[in-house]
C-alpha cells in the first residue's frame, strides 16, 4: 500500500507542477510573465556585454580603477620618455602635452565608467529581481500542494483506521498547516501580481536606461573631445614655433617663414659652398656624386647642419643636393602658374620681344620665388665666368638645371619631357643665366649668413666619371640611381636622347643668339640659327 501511494503521489505532483503557472497567473499575467521572460534575457545579455566593455575594474575605488587603466600607463609612459629628452627638444614637449591630455583622459574615462556602472548595469542586473518572486510563489505552491495531498490521504486513512482519535488529530494538523500554506501563496500570488503589472507600467523607466547610456557615452565624448581640441592649438604652436624642420620636399614659402630667412638654406649653403671650391671644377651640375654623400648632404642641410670642411673635397655632392633640393620642391622655383607664360615667352620669334617676355614673367614671380631665382642665377652667371675651365656654358647650365627650375604641373610621358618640353626650358634658363645682370641688376651677397669658410680648392674630376660617350657601352653608362621627381630624367638623360637616331644632331642653344652693338641685354638672332653643326670628333660641340 506505501509503494502505490508513493506512485500515486508522485504522479500528482508532475501534474500539479505542469498547471502551477496557470494556478498562479490570470491569462492576462501569463502573456505579461512571458514578455518579462524576455526582458530578462535581454537585460542578461546586455549586462554582460556591457561589463566586458569596461576597463576599470568593476566595483572598485576611482583611485584603483585608474592604476589599472591603459590610458593611465600610456600617460605614464609619455611622461616618462618627456623627462629622458627634456623640455628642451620639440619631442620632449610633444609627449609632455601629449601624457598630460592622456592622463585627463583616463579621469574622463574613469567618471564615465563609474556613471555606466551605477546608471545601466546595476538596473538591469535588477530586472530579474520579479522572477524571483515568482520563484519563490511556485515554491509555497508547491509546499501547499503537498500539505493538501497528505492531508487528503491522512482523511482517508482515518476514516479506515480503527483508532480515529490518533488519526483525526494528525489530519487537522495537516489541515491547519495547510491553511497557512494558502494564505502564504496568496500573498505571494498578490506579490507576483502587483510586480508584473508594475514591470508593465514602469517599462518606459527600464527603457530609460539605455537612453542614459547613450546620454552617459555622449557626453564623455563631448568632454574627450574638448580636452583633444584644447590640447591640439598648443601642439600645432610648439611645431610651428621650431625652425629646426625638414627643407626637401617643403614649400618654399613654408621653409622661409619658418626659418625666417628669405634664401633657401639648402640653396644658400650649397651655393657659398661651391663659389669657394666648385667654380673650376669641370662638369659641375654634370658629374654624378657618389649616391651616400649625396644622400648624407641631403640629411645635414635638412637639419641646418652643414660641415663645410668636410665637404669642401666633394663639390659634386653639393651641386647634387642643390639638383635634388630644386627638383624636389612640390612647386618649381619658376612656378607653375607661370608655365605657360614661359613657354610662351621662348616660342617668341623675336630675339628682343622674347627677352622682354621672359622679364615680364620673371618680374610676375612671387617675392620668395623672385628673391631665390635671382640668387640662383647670378651664382649661374658667375659659373658661366669660368666655362674655360669647368666646361659649363649657359647652355649647358640650362640643360642639366633647367628642368629643375620648371616643369608642367601635369607631367607628360618621357620621351616628350627628354625632348621638346625640355628644350624649351632650356631655351628660357639659358638667355636668363647669359643675361643675368640685365634681368637682375645690382650686385649680390652670396655668404648672407656669414657661416661658410674658405676652403682651398681641389680638382676632383679624377674621382669622377664624365658623361657618357656614344660609343660606350650601355652597361658601363650607368650612374648611381638617386630618387629623383619624373621630370629630372630629362636633366640627366637628355643628351643620351640625342645619341639615339643618326641624323638628330646635338645642338648650342647658345649658337640661337648672338651679341649685337648697344646698350647691355639687347641682342638678335644669329644668321646660323636653327642650323646644325657637327664638329670632327662627333658630340664635343655641345661641351665646347
Amino acid at each position: 500500500n506505501e509503494t502505490v501511494f508513493l506512485i500515486f503521489t508522485n504522479m500528482f505532483l508532475n501534474v500539479l507542477f505542469r498547471a502551477e503557472k496557470t494556478e498562479v497567473l490570470s491569462e492576462d499575467l501569463l502573456q505579461v510573465e512571458k514578455r518579462l521572460e524576455l526582458v530578462k534575457q535581454v537585460s542578461h545579455s546586455t549586462h554582460k556585454k556591457l561589463t566586458a566593455c569596461l576597463q576599470g575594474q568593476q566595483g572598485a575605488e576611482a583611485d584603483k580603477r585608474s592604476k589599472k587603466l591603459p590610458l593611465t600607463t600610456l600617460a605614464q609612459c609619455l611622461m616618462e620618455g618627456s623627462a629622458i629628452l627634456g623640455d628642451d627638444t620639440l619631442l620632449g614637449k610633444m609627449l609632455k602635452l601629449c601624457g598630460e591630455t592622456e592622463d585627463k583622459l583616463a579621469q574622463e574615462l574613469i567618471h564615465f565608467e563609474l556613471q555606466v556602472e551605477r546608471d545601466v548595469i546595476e538596473p538591469l542586473f535588477l530586472l530579474a529581481e520579479v522572477s524571483r518572486t515568482h520563484e519563490v510563489t511556485l515554491f509555497f505552491i508547491r509546499d501547499y500542494h503537498s500539505l493538501s495531498t497528505w492531508w487528503q490521504q491522512t482523511s482517508k486513512s482515518s476514516g479506515l483506521s480503527s483508532g480515529l482519535q490518533p488519526a483525526g488529530a494528525k489530519a487537522d494538523a495537516l489541515r491547519e498547516e495547510m491553511e497557512e500554506a494558502a494564505n502564504r501563496v496568496e500573498i505571494c500570488r498578490d506579490q507576483l501580481s502587483a510586480d508584473m503589472y508594475s514591470f508593465v507600467a514602469k517599462e518606459i523607466d527600464y527603457a530609460n536606461y539605455f537612453q542614459t547610456l547613450i546620454e552617459v557615452q555622449a557626453e564623455y565624448h563631448r568632454k574627450s573631445l574638448t580636452l583633444l581640441q584644447a590640447v591640439l592649438p598648443q601642439i600645432k604652436a610648439q611645431q610651428e614655433a621650431w625652425v629646426e624642420k625638414p627643407s626637401f620636399g617643403k614649400p618654399l614659402e613654408e621653409h622661409l617663414m619658418i626659418s625666417g630667412r628669405e634664401i633657401a638654406f639648402p640653396i644658400e649653403a650649397c651655393v657659398t659652398m661651391l663659389l669657394e671650391c666648385g667654380m673650376q671644377e669641370e662638369g659641375l651640375f654634370r658629374v654624378a656624386p657618389s649616391a651616400s654623400k649625396l644622400k648624407k648632404l641631403k640629411a645635414a642641410l635638412d637639419c641646418c647642419v652643414v660641415d663645410v670642411q668636410e665637404y669642401s673635397a666633394d663639390p659634386h655632392a653639393i651641386a647634387g643636393a642643390l639638383k635634388s633640393y630644386l627638383r624636389e620642391l612640390p612647386e618649381p622655383l619658376m612656378t607653375f602658374e607661370l608655365y605657360d607664360e614661359w613657354i610662351q615667352a621662348s616660342n617668341i620669334q623675336e630675339q628682343d620681344k622674347r627677352l622682354q617676355a621672359l622679364w615680364n614673367a620673371c618680374e610676375k614671380l612671387p617675392k620668395a620665388n623672385h628673391n631665390n631665382i635671382r640668387y640662383l642665377i647670378k651664382f649661374l652667371s658667375k659659373l658661366s665666368e669660368y666655362q674655360d675651365i669647368n666646361k659649363m656654358t649657359p647652355s649647358n647650365i640650362a640643360i642639366v638645371l633647367g628642368p629643375n627650375l620648371l616643369w608642367p604641373q601635369a607631367e607628360g610621358n618621357i620621351t616628350e619631357m627628354m625632348t621638346t618640353v625640355s628644350l624649351q626650358i632650356v631655351g628660357i634658363i639659358e638667355p636668363i643665366i647669359q643675361h643675368a645682370d640685365w634681368f637682375f641688376p645690382g650686385e649680390i651677397e652670396f655668404n648672407i649668413t656669414g657661416n661658410y669658410g674658405s676652403p682651398v680648392h681641389v680638382n676632383h674630376n679624377a674621382n669622377y666619371s664624365s658623361m657618357p660617350s656614344p660609343d660606350m657601352d650601355p652597361a658601363d653608362r650607368r650612374q648611381p640611381e638617386q630618387a629623383r621627381r619624373p621630370l629630372s630624367v630629362a636633366t640627366d638623360n637628355m643628351m643620351l636622347e640625342f645619341y639615339k637616331k643618326d641624323g638628330y644632331e646635338p645642338v648650342s642653344l647658345s649658337q640661337r643668339w648672338g651679341a649685337r652693338g648697344g646698350r647691355d641685354g639687347e641682342l638678335t638672332p644669329s644668321r646660323n640659327a636653327g642650323k646644325v653643326a657637327r664638329s670632327s670628333s662627333g658630340y664635343s660641340d655641345l661641351w665646347q
